[in-house]
């Protein structure tokens, strides 16, 4: 076993790495698919265009950094139920994906707004390449259709410098297809299941010359495990490349993302584990919902150059929100930006040398309205503000090969963020008129090194420094009584990582262990879960995280029976150890939110075109529900089973079970100072996981 100590050093544990790799050979654990870490590109008709290379190129790009990373084809959750982000990163080490109902997730890497129980903190989203967030760094996962994705690309923490983005969590890149790197030119598909799931997809694309164009869509209608669950989306994406001339290609995106998804709030621990499908009464009086409506267009220019080359990205966002919770956000705002981003290779003094260059300016405005809730409907109204968000980012970094095998990673990025907010008053319940300005810089620096023994193995080891700008939701705070502007630190830490990825003969392996020591982390307490009012925030003056990412896959036999069969295991393990550290008022408790432990196991039997898998998702404990530590969900086991069967050519059957035994289990919890101080429906914390459930669907592909 890997075991982080706690105060202890991360850097000597790459000393172990390698001989743990070796003796995993016969432990009889792992999982992952193959890892490229060298080798040519791609070519022929799936090795994509300049604005968007094929999937090989995108792998052997990624396995370059120095740092820890992840890569998933999207081909291999084809056959599975995929309806969140969860359904697409839980075999990643590290990344963290908790579901509420819906599309109602926490996404945290590496303990990343490991408190916030709401949206998105500390993780930039990005839709091929492209920022998804909006200007404030705030995000959501509702416009992410798993059934439009190619790849998925992650790059935890400083990794994701890249992009620019230098958060806590890093980045996760959504890699959508494009007419050349599509699966099938024609796909149709029709799923669904238990809660009266119902789900249609189309996707068509087509190659004319110089031209290309793809365009992908989705309909779901769920009514979800619980009561007051239901989910109605609505997601489009669209796509059109043309080459211009040799070396210089457009590439357009569009898309539209409507939801509307029922709300039904938290229960206390009792009632998670008793009667999980019951709604919280404030939830179904207020009838509380999120519907969004997002449209986004984008644009990606490429320019093949003497050396390297260089894209340019411009975006714009526009979201509307109507969201009645404790009271009715209303809310309405645009997100747009450009990103000039360069990368080539060139000598230095004889030596090959790797750089990448680029800008990011972006900004945006968000008319952000309340209202009394009355029944779901807007009563008077009680906020009248305005939220003003721009950045301006540098980055650059740079890999010298000083030896063949050895490479020496530095890179910094350099911005000004700066949030504005304007508040009218005047209204019942928030009188006093508003304003409030605060501009956030910083240089963040990084280096590293990555070795290459072999060219199917890689060891790193980096230093990266981070720092998470807080976004409106942190900033302005609000209680049954006000509303406030709170001026808070933008969260600081370095974070130092030691690792080792790739193959040796029937065995993939990826081990990575990591320690941040962070300064003022943005750190979430609930207010009064149970109505539904949104987590104030505070910075922590100290705290660390730190942990172990596990991913091993191993080939147990290959023509097992005579057939060309082949059983595989994977084992994805993910440590967490956040916690305050002398903290006045916590000391050293854990911070509340997430698990300590995250064990996923799967047994793949494979003969043609067959496929039969059953999985086990383990959490030993469950996560800390306070930050005082008196109170945590309980741990569980959840057992699945996937199977798909391609009947004839171009026509797949598939099955996904899941929590077989029908467990009852805590899936997700709201944090809180201290649950021992509550009572009635402010322990209405906790939410329950879904049930037993079983989909199926068909694939066709012409």
């Amino acid at each position: 076993m890997v075991r982080v100590v706690r105060g202890g050093p991360v850097l000597p544990a790459l000393l172990v790495l390698l001989p743990l790799a070796a003796a995993a050979q016969d432990s009889g654990t792992i999982a992952l698919e193959r890892i490229d870490v060298a080798g040519p590109a791609a070519a022929g008709p799936a090795a994509g265009s300049l604005t968007v290379p094929g999937i090989p190129e995108q792998r052997r790009a990624l396995y370059q950094t120095v740092g820890s990373v992840a890569f998933v084809d999207a081909e291999s959750v084809q056959n599975r139920y995929a309806n969140t982000l969860r359904d697409v990163l839980k075999d990643v080490p590290g990344v963290t994906v908790q579901e509420r109902y819906g599309q109602e997730l926490r996404l945290s890497v590496r303990g990343s707004g490991v408190a916030r129980g709401f949206h998105l903190r500390g993780i930039e989203l990005l839709q091929d390449g492209i920022p998804l967030n909006l200007a404030d760094g705030s995000g959501d996962f509702y416009q992410i259709d798993p059934l439009a994705l190619r790849a998925i690309e992650v790059y935890k923490g400083g990794n994701a410098l890249t992009f620019g983005a230098t958060t806590l969590g890093g980045a996760v890149n959504l890699v959508t297809p494009t007419a050349r790197t599509a699966l099938a030119p024609t796909i149709l598909r029709l799923d669904g299941g238990s809660f009266n799931a119902v789900r249609e997809n189309f996707q068509v694309s087509r190659v004319s010359g110089p031209a290309d164009f793809l365009v992908n869509g989705t309909i779901t209608n769920a009514d979800g495990f619980r009561q007051h669950a239901v989910q109605r989306t609505q997601n489009f994406n669209a796509n059109l490349g043309y080459q211009l001339a040799p070396g210089v290609e457009t590439r357009f995106y569009a898309g539209i993302y409507l939801t509307d998804q029922k709300l039904p709030g938290a229960l206390t621990l009792g009632e998670s584990l008793r009667t999980p499908r019951i709604v919280n009464p404030a939830a179904l009086a207020g009838n509380q919902s999120r519907q969004v409506a997002t449209e986004r267009i984008a644009n990606r220019t490429s320019f093949l150059l003497d050396v390297g080359k260089l894209d340019i990205d411009s975006w714009a966002i526009h979201k509307s929100l109507y969201h009645p919770i404790f009271q009715v956000i209303d809310q309405d705002g645009w997100t747009y930006g450009v990103a000039p981003h360069w990368a080539g290779t060139f000598e230095v003094a004889g030596l090959r040398n790797d750089a990448i260059l680029g800008l990011r300016a972006y900004a945006g405005q968000n008319t952000a309205l309340q209202f009394v809730n009355v029944a779901g409907s807007r009563g008077a109204q009680t906020r009248n503000s305005l939220q003003s968000a721009s950045s301006l980012e540098a980055y650059g970094e740079n890999r010298l090969w000083v030896l063949p095998d050895l490479a020496l990673m530095t890179g910094a990025k350099l911005f000004s963020a700066n949030r504005t907010y304007s508040d009218k008053g005047g209204l019942p319940g928030n009188l006093a008129a508003q304003f409030a300005n605060r501009t956030y810089e910083g240089v963040n620096p990084k280096i590293g090194l990555l070795w290459q023994p072999l060219p199917d193995i890689q060891v790193f080891g980096d230093l990266t420094r981070s720092r998470d700008v807080p976004d409106f939701s942190d900033l302005v705070q609000q209680n049954l009584a006000n509303t406030t502007f709170v001026p808070l630190q933008a969260q600081r830490a370095w974070t130092v990582e030691a690792g080792t990825r790739g193959r040796i003969d029937r065995l993939t392996f990826d081990v990575t262990l990591y320690r941040a020591e962070i300064r003022d982390e943005l750190i979430n307490f609930a207010t009064n879960a149970g109505l539904g009012i949104p987590a104030a925030t505070f910075n922590a003056p100290r705290t660390r995280h730190q942990g172990v990412e596990v991913a091993f896959s191993l080939d147990l036999a290959r023509d097992l029976t005579g057939a060309g069969d082949t059983l595989t295991l994977t084992q994805v393990w993910t440590r967490n150890d956040f916690r305050f550290v002398g903290d006045p008022v916590y000391g050293d408790n854990r911070i509340a939110g997430l698990p300590r432990d995250i064990l996923r196991t799967v047994l793949t039997y494979a003969n043609g075109p067959y496929t039969l898998a059953p999985t086990l998702d383990w959490v030993p404990r469950g996560a800390f529900a306070d930050h005082a530590n008196t109170l945590r969900a309980p741990g569980y086991a959840l057992l699945g089973l996937q199977a798909s069967a391609s009947i004839e050519p171009g026509l797949t059957l598939f099955l996904d079970a899941r929590n077989l035994t029908n467990a009852r289990y805590v899936s997700d919890v709201s944090a809180v100072t201290n649950a021992a101080l509550l009572s009635g429906s402010a322990a209405r914390i906790f939410y329950p996981g879904d049930g037993r459930s079983v989909f199926a669907g068909l694939r066709a592909t012409f």
